[in-house]
């Protein structure tokens, strides 16, 4: 059976098409800028996916790392970003690599859902000691256990209505109903948590925990935490 590692290893249906694509790394660049905390900073994007707008991010701040675990996706980042001064691009076990209390922020957006809580819990650990006293993870798109497929199906719709691609959007809803995404998820599932157990689950790992007003991207029904290093 193929697990989540292995289905983002490939190309996917996920995406409607190429503006979607676009418009979704587009804005989740410009949400992890918003948490930037200055142009000096050193940032770890983990589990980026193709991360295909990270010269902006990069832009504003001194360092940006980049991580994922699919060789495919690795590739494609080296491809784009290899010789950009200030992107480095990681495998998951090169970030263990990384100096202690060396970075300012770590993002993980729409990653949770593909873990168990005991690969939550080692990865906050590995996190909290990259990270500087004052530092910051953002754990974004944390999917609550009242929120259902359709919901998610309404906020892509209401993102493609106004990104222009609700055609492409329609057609993929359909083509993701019969891909190998909706059979993984329906015999492995989806990690959810609620606010209170996310807010434990930071707290248990050394973090002063807070919700954050918005979530990354489309979905607001979707949650985002900041976890900050006393």
């Amino acid at each position: 059976m193929m697990n989540w590692r292995d289905y983002w290893n490939q190309d996917t249906p996920i995406y409607s098409g190429e503006r979607h694509k676009l418009l979704h790394y587009k804005r989740v660049a410009s949400d992890i800028i918003g948490h930037i905390p200055s142009r000096d900073a050193i940032v770890l994007d983990y589990g980026c996916g193709e991360a295909l707008f990270a010269d902006q991010v990069a832009a504003k701040c001194r360092k940006l790392y980049l991580s994922d675990a699919a060789p495919l996706v690795r590739e494609r980042l080296q491809a784009k970003f290899g010789a950009a001064e200030r992107i480095a691009i990681l495998s998951p076990d090169q970030v263990a690599n990384i100096a202690d209390a060396s970075l300012d922020l770590i993002v993980v957006n729409s990653l949770l859902q593909y873990l168990s809580l005991d690969e939550l819990r080692g990865l906050l650990k590995l996190w909290r000691a990259k990270l500087k006293s004052g530092g910051q993870v953002v754990i974004a798109d944390v999917i609550p256990p009242d929120v259902s497929p359709i919901t998610d199906a309404k906020a892509l719709l209401s993102f493609a209505w106004h990104g222009g691609f609700l055609k492409s959007a329609l057609a993929g809803l359909a083509r993701t109903a019969f891909s190998e995404y909706r059979k993984i998820r329906e015999e492995i599932g989806l990690a959810q948590y609620s606010e209170d157990e996310m807010v434990d689950i930071l707290q248990d790992a050394g973090f002063t925990p807070e919700r954050a007003p918005r979530n990354f991207g489309h979905n607001q029904a979707r949650m985002t935490f900041i976890g900050r290093v006393a």
